[in-house]
């Protein structure tokens, strides 16, 4: 059985960006596709920044950071990106119609033998498969940002993906360092990103119904878990637009009004407050109150 080493990742942003880095730090050969050159200079940029912390930290030497900065390309072009790719993960946004066109794509463009792989958080490789004339060679592989902290993939298959694809990936997450996670049965929401939901979702509707405020929730979870974010705080971090999407998907399957987003999300994203990434959400960026150490102690009466 060939080892995966040729990857090529579809999708500039957040989580692409670490996943490209995490294969080219373990010696894959890695290319980053974006048809967008901003998204490809920004994704260049925190590999940088990342690359550099980690110099800094002396958690990697000056000649490791040089040798991974080697291994990792860039492309604007899909079809030069993915021409020797033995194992495409694809990263873009959580559209079903995105993803099916992508997919038809990447099958006329790749070898036969190349396996195709979805980073989805919530969509189903079914889904997405017959786009496709190679349902041996896909799966879903979903990984969790920040990648290196967080060193876990969940491998789900699709209805006719050989046990072969699943050994090879499996033995490709071993490889660059993260526990690979098998999803035996179809499942919306995989393995953990289904407790998250349940996590989402009533923390979502707790606030909407005027329960309480997002502060206090957020201040519970930090105080309870030891985590230095509450809900609320990785949600603003992923992007409430990424995650009115998801919830959207879980909501078109179950047709449960319960499962839709509540208006507390719908109309922060209608004011384009989506999180960290354009300043404000739930909390306001650069600086978010949480980060306060004094902040867990409740606001000033």
């Amino acid at each position: 059985m060939s080892k995966l080493q040729n990857i090529a990742i579809i999708g500039a942003g957040f989580m692409g960006t670490q996943i490209g880095l995490q294969c080219a730090v373990h010696g894959c050969y890695t290319t980053i596709i974006d048809t967008e050159n901003s998204a490809l200079d920004r994704s260049k940029s925190l590999v940088d920044e990342e690359l550099e912390r980690r110099v800094q930290d002396a958690a990697m030497s000056t000649a490791q950071r040089n040798k991974a900065l080697g291994q990792l390309h860039y492309e604007n072009d899909l079809a030069r990106g993915v021409h020797r790719a033995e194992l495409v993960i694809e990263a873009i946004p959580e559209k079903l119609e995105l993803k099916r066109h992508l997919f038809a794509e990447l099958d006329r463009l790749t070898a036969p033998n190349t396996i195709l792989a979805s980073n989805s958080s919530s969509i189903k490789i079914s889904a997405i498969e017959d786009a496709t004339q190679r349902l041996d060679k896909v799966l879903n592989l979903h990984f969790y940002g920040i990648v290196w902290e967080r060193p876990m993939v969940e491998l789900m298959r699709g209805s006719a993906t050989a046990e072969d694809t699943i050994e090879q990936v499996y033995r490709f997450a071993q490889h660059i360092a993260i526990t690979p996670l098998v999803v035996d049965k179809e499942s919306t929401g995989f393995i953990f990103n289904r407790v998250w939901r349940a996590v989402k979702r009533e923390t979502l509707h707790l606030v909407d119904e005027g329960v309480t405020s997002h502060e206090d929730v957020d201040r519970a979870w930090m105080i309870f878990t030891g985590m230095k974010m509450g809900p609320f705080a990785l949600m603003d971090r992923i992007g409430l637009d990424v995650i009115c999407d998801i919830e959207n998907v879980y909501y078109r399957e179950s047709g449960d009004e319960r499962d839709a987003p509540p208006p507390l999300l719908t109309d922060k994203i209608a004011r384009g407050d989506l999180g960290r990434k354009t300043g404000k959400g739930f909390y306001t960026y650069p600086n978010p109150a949480y980060e306060d150490p004094n902040w867990l102690q409740g606001a000033p009466c």
